[in-house]
């Protein structure tokens, strides 16, 4: 676990453990060795969750991120207006999302939480705190 000393971290909220449970419950029913290691939750500002499992692949390069599913359901039912993301392993066990990731969740969602790993147990911060100095066109 990694712990961000000048990031603006947020203690979680009932909302936010009970996104972290979806992302524990998806990964849980769906784990599958060789394709479905990670599981994702997302709240849009609805209230909507969008739960998804990566998709692994043979070549490594087109495997499909789990918050990049979740982006993709939410965005197929027009509800884009993000609130929190949150990715676990297959122990359940909160991960940062990685580099693309954070890439895909700024250009969607450039307002959203995101809950990551922190010194004392998962933590929220902005998805601006993870990725700073963003590329922009």
């Amino acid at each position: 676990m990694f712990g961000h000393k000048n990031m603006n971290a947020d203690k979680l909220t009932d909302a936010d453990i009970a996104l972290l449970e979806a992302a524990r419950r998806v990964i849980a029913q769906r784990f599958r060795e060789g394709y479905h290691h990670v599981g994702a939750a997302l709240r849009t500002k609805s209230g909507q969750v969008f739960s998804a499992v990566h998709l692994e692949a043979y070549v490594g390069r087109i495997a499909v991120c789990a918050e990049a599913i979740a982006l993709g359901m939410a965005a197929a039912t027009g509800d884009t207006e993000i609130d929190t993301i949150v990715a676990v392993n297959r122990d359940g066990e909160v991960v940062a999302p990685c580099g693309m990731c954070r890439e895909l969740i700024t250009d969607y969602a450039p307002g959203c939480r995101i809950i990551i790993p922190g010194a004392d147990g998962p933590t929220a911060t902005s998805a601006g705190d993870l990725l700073p100095e963003k590329y922009r066109r």
